[in-house]
């Protein structure tokens, strides 16, 4: 199972974001429903990235490179 970094602020209410995907990001009343939201929130996105990759794959716009490193 993937780790992400969480980073959580409270002002008048909680907001919250992934460090490690840009985008996933939350404001919620409370800490413990803004945690279930960004979980949420972190799936669709990869879900969504996954979906991505596998239609340009299949058209044949990507390629797949194995033991790249940068």
């Amino acid at each position: 199972m993937t780790e992400y970094t969480v980073i959580v602020e409270q002002s008048d209410d909680w907001i919250g974001w992934i460090e490690e995907i840009p985008g996933v990001n939350c404001q919620e009343s409370s800490r413990e429903a803004l945690l279930t939201t960004l979980r949420i929130t972190l799936a669709e996105a990869l879900e969504f990235s996954y979906a991505v990759r596998e239609k340009e794959r299949s058209r044949g716009d990507a390629a797949v490179v194995s033991g790249f490193s940068a």
